[in-house]
């Protein structure tokens, strides 16, 4: 049995999960050029980043009462940033449901050598935010980039708490609505939803976190790329365009021209839309698929961001080599570039939906999916 190749192509194969797909009218000689080469601290070089702070602000739809701040280190360096300078004054719970919550549990017990609460769930599933004393200072992942998992609607966080949520929004944010009134410590990097370049993060702070900052000490040593405050006091120009270590302003010009586009097409609304559209192509697809199954079996807390599938079929003997088999047929025939699964996460494809993938690119992969697949299973003699 011999299948044929799909006719039609993506226009653009690169569906990673981070980073992610550049916007589709990027243009390399469109980014602008004046701070190149400049001091970040400079009145240009800070103008452009306390540019890209106040149009975060604006397309996201955060409040004008909280700050929010450029970090070293992606969206790694700023949550661990959060971690170092809020816990400690009450019990912790931590969340886990993927590989990057497992990290922030294990550096709160390891490194900060604190007695915290761990609540894990499968890949594929999600805490019970029942079980979950919001009075305590709560640590989670809005998506589980590696685990295809959300924050559902059920997932309930109440608006009068005593305890401070951090939340690692690194592949929610700009894809997803944040309710930014039930999240104090919010983190992302601009290298996922809107394609930016590597290594920079964004720590969002409401007031109850600044009042924390201010009055309470760690009782461990800050590095100074962590510090927020000095002597109790915010450093206010982390908020306002100065940064603790040196930027890329390329990067900075990169991301720019990331929330121009977005603004472009009409903001955060239009920028979920795109996202729920790639992810409905997706499920449309899986769903006549009887091999191919969400590896997130409850739709209401399903990624759209990160969507993950498993392959389930009888004859794949070895699921983690015949997936890194297809995964290897696709690149090679130019239609998905770093579809697989996270190396820590269960054998599968993970398919990027965010808002800088074209619908027309997502319906064009479908099929090349189903061709590698079944050339594999008969290059292994089981067809």
């Amino acid at each position: 049995m011999v299948i044929s190749k799909p006719v039609i192509r993506p226009d653009n194969p690169r569906f990673s999960s981070g980073p992610c797909s550049k916007p589709p009218a990027w243009d390399l000689g469109a980014l602008g050029q004046e701070a190149l080469g400049r001091s970040h601290r400079s009145i240009v070089g800070k103008s452009k980043l306390k540019k890209a702070i106040d149009k975060t602000k604006q397309i996201l739809k955060i409040p004008e009462s909280y700050l929010v701040g450029i970090v070293p280190a992606s969206n790694t360096g700023a949550f661990e940033m959060a971690m170092w300078n809020l816990l400690g004054q009450r019990h912790v719970e931590m969340l886990a449901w993927e590989n990057f919550g497992n990290t922030w549990a294990s550096d709160t017990v390891n490194q900060l050598k604190i007695d915290a609460t761990i609540k894990k769930a499968d890949y594929g599933e999600i805490v019970d935010f029942s079980s979950v004393d919001f009075n305590n200072d709560v640590c989670f992942t809005w998506n589980g980039t590696t685990s295809g998992v959300m924050v559902g609607e059920k997932e309930i966080i109440p608006k009068n708490r005593d305890g401070l949520t951090l939340c690692d929004a690194t592949s929610a944010a700009f894809s997803m609505k944040l309710p930014w009134d039930l999240l104090d410590a919010t983190t992302f990097s601009w290298q996922k939803s809107l394609g930016g370049e590597g290594a920079h993060g964004v720590i969002v702070l409401s007031p109850r976190a600044v009042k924390r900052l201010e009055t309470y000490k760690p009782s461990w040593p800050l590095p100074k790329i962590f510090r927020l405050t000095k002597e109790n006091n915010l450093i206010n120009g982390i908020f306002s365009g100065e940064t603790i270590n040196t930027p890329s302003m390329l990067c900075v010009e990169d991301y720019l021209f990331s929330l121009k586009w977005a603004d472009s097409i009409g903001g955060l609304d239009s920028l979920i839309g795109r996202t729920k559209k790639n992810a409905a192509a997706v499920t449309q697809y899986v769903n006549n698929t009887p091999w191919l199954s969400f590896l997130a079996k409850d739709p209401e807390v399903r990624s759209i961001t990160s969507v993950c599938l498993e392959v389930n079929d009888p004859r794949i003997k070895d699921p983690k080599a015949f997936i890194k088999s297809v995964v290897k047929r696709l690149e090679n025939e130019k239609v998905a570039f770093d579809v697989g699964s996270h190396r820590d996460a269960p054998p599968g494809l993970r398919i990027w939906c965010g808002p800088t993938v074209e619908v027309s690119d997502i319906k064009a992969l479908m099929p090349w999916i189903l061709w590698a697949f079944t050339t594999e299973i008969i290059s292994q003699g089981n067809l």
